[in-house]
């Protein structure tokens, strides 16, 4: 006596279905070659179904499970259109990351900037300091030092002479 499980008759309705699913596929993917991927694909995940899961009309939850794996596969399709050889000018794209040589030099730059600041006046270096690193208005800066925003001007653009020089002289 052989026993019918419900497996088996999600089996038989995809054979039953089957060809009429890839011509459903066939359209919306451009290839029967993909259509006969996209229903496998269905296939897959319909007899993954829990065997307890309650599908009112298994056909129709087919198809729409091949709908969507279609249009998941067209729009897939479109992105990589729309950036031919997308992997070429991905491998050729610079690191994200600096190289051993770039990190060393920015760091030179750096100590070399600190080292200059360190040798400003207190007031210039402040105003430099609140202006270019702190993103203050010379208005603020120039409230804040009690002078004016001429003056802060100024010693803005003195430390920012100085800095280049010092960056100059130790490069």
């Amino acid at each position: 006596m052989a026993y019918h499980t419900v497996a088996d008759d999600k089996l038989q309705l995809y054979l039953a279905h089957r060809p009429a699913l890839v011509d459903y596929a066939a359209p919306i993917v451009g290839c029967r070659a993909r259509a006969e991927d996209v229903v496998q694909e269905a296939w897959l995940r319909f007899s993954g179904q829990a065997l307890e899961a309650d599908i009112r009309h298994p056909a129709s939850y087919l198809y729409r499970i091949v709908r969507n794996l279609a249009l998941d596969h067209t729009r897939r399709t479109a992105t990589e259109k729309t950036q031919p050889g997308s992997e070429e000018i991905l491998a050729e794209l610079p690191a994200s990351t600096a190289s051993p040589e770039h990190t060393v030099s920015q760091q030179n730059e750096l100590s070399a900037i600190s080292r200059a600041l360190e040798e400003l006046p207190l007031r210039t270096r402040t105003a430099f300091e609140m202006h270019r690193l702190g993103g203050y208005t010379l208005q603020h800066v120039a409230t804040h030092l009690d002078i004016s925003v001429s003056l802060v001007h100024q010693l803005v653009r003195d430390a920012l002479r100085h800095c280049m020089e010092r960056l100059e002289d130790d490069l």
